[in-house]
């Protein structure tokens, strides 16, 4: 099969046919909102940031045990440049894939990955409910508690932004920069202004 760029509507349908769960999309469009922020701040390819985004979880619905390899699968299946693959498994690099992230665009995605959940349960304390008043010091603030967000996994966060070579508070400020582009899709536009 013809290997294509896929356009975000491909994107979408394959995220939606794979991941019915509301959270699980809310995660794809908080993760593609912060590739897109990055990849417009760095001048780098919006869209092909922002797609991979969306289906980096591809499979995390429907075969949790076999998470990335299914991805691979699928995308496979579709016609899905190779470039775009490799992307996609990075993101799962020695949790549940082999696929070591080398690009910035792959690297970008393995340190932000984890770090939209972080932002997420931040907003969600906060009164506001809301990720538009969320700053980096409030999620800094939470980050020595092991108990807040326990899923979210700090030491991927820090590797990510050690192997991007950028400060964790910048990753950190771009990722809810990101999130609050898209803060009404991922439903944390809450009641602030």
């Amino acid at each position: 099969m013809e290997q294509k760029v896929p356009s975000r509507e491909e994107a979408l349908e394959l995220l939606h046919k794979y991941n019915e769960s509301d959270s699980l999309r809310k995660h794809a469009y908080a993760v593609e909102g912060v590739m897109r922020y990055i990849a417009r701040k760095r001048g780098d390819d919006e869209e092909k940031w922002g797609i991979i985004g969306l289906v980096h979880d591809l499979d995390y619905e429907k075969f949790p045990e076999q998470h990335c390899s299914k991805t691979k699968e699928i995308l496979k299946e579709h016609g899905w440049p190779e470039e775009y693959i490799q992307a996609a498994l990075s993101h799962g690099w020695g949790i549940c894939s082999d696929v070591m992230p080398q690009t910035i665009l792959e690297k970008v995605l393995y340190a932000i990955d984890e770090l939209t959940g972080l932002v997420v349960t931040t907003a969600l304390v906060r009164p506001s409910k809301s990720v538009m008043d969320v700053n980096v010091k409030s999620v800094k603030k939470k980050w020595n508690d092991k108990r807040f967000a326990a899923g979210v996994d700090r030491s991927i966060i820090e590797k990510g932004a050690a192997m991007l070579q950028v400060e964790l508070d910048e990753l950190i400020e771009d990722t809810i920069k990101g999130m609050q582009e898209v803060a009404e899709v991922i439903g944390l536009k809450g009641f602030a202004a």
